[in-house]
Formats: structure tokens, C-alpha cells, sequence
């Protein structure tokens, strides 16, 4: 059984920064696989945000680029987003996932396991 949950979310002032996490329970090859974080606001569909692929390599939403990090610990079983200089336009609930049938990360609609999601909210 593979769970994903997400960790870290909160409310933070544009320009500021917020750490999420994503610990990944269940097999420990999971970790060797693409995972990702993608983000759903109020009344948009939701969006990938940045991935990392086994060996990782990172691909990153145009939006996010420059200000987000992904990042894993495989030691850990615990994905990573670090968010800086947050926008208010960054608000969300935020989604780890990971797509189990890859160890590269190819297209976002690959992904099939999601976790439960986390709120963030950026103030201006």
C-alpha cells in the first residue's frame, strides 16, 4: 500500500518562504520513481509544479521557476518543496504524487498516486 502525505503547508506573506514535505510510506523503490508536486486553487484545474526523476533531474512549471526547489531525501522516504518568494497567486492546495510506472519524469498526466494535500496561502 503506497500513501503520500503532505506536511508544512500554512499561510506565509508574499515574498516569504515555506517548506513543504511529502513523506512516502509503503516501498521503499517508490522513491526511485518520478515524483512531483502539482497545486489546485479555487476554481482552476489542477497544475503540475515541479518534478524529480530518479536520478534528479528536475523539470519545473514556468510559474515557479527561479523561486521553487524539489528535492528528496531516499534515506528518508520524504519528498521536499521549497517555496521562495512566495506570490499571492501561489495559493493553493499543494499535492505530492508520484507517477509509479516511471523512474523519469515525462508528462504530468503520468502521475497516479496523490496524496492528501496541503493549504498554502500567501498574503500581499
Amino acid at each position: 500500500q503506497v500513501q503520500l502525505v503532505e506536511s508544512g503547508g500554512g499561510s506565509v506573506q508574499a515574498g516569504g518562504s515555506l517548506r513543504l514535505s511529502c513523506a512516502v510510506f509503503g516501498y521503499s523503490w517508490i522513491m526511485d520513481r518520478c515524483m512531483g508536486w502539482f497545486r489546485q486553487a479555487l476554481g482552476k484545474e489542477r497544475e503540475g509544479v515541479a518534478a524529480i526523476g530518479f536520478d534528479g533531474t528536475t523539470r519545473y512549471a514556468d510559474s515557479v521557476k527561479g523561486r521553487f526547489i524539489i528535492s528528496k531525501d531516499n534515506a528518508k522516504n520524504t519528498l521536499y518543496l521549497q517555496m521562495n518568494s512566495a506570490k499571492f497567486e501561489d495559493t493553493a492546495m499543494y499535492y505530492c504524487a508520484a507517477d509509479l510506472g516511471s523512474s523519469w519524469c515525462r508528462r504530468w498526466e503520468d502521475f497516479g498516486r496523490w496524496g492528501q494535500g496541503t493549504q498554502v496561502t500567501v498574503s500581499s
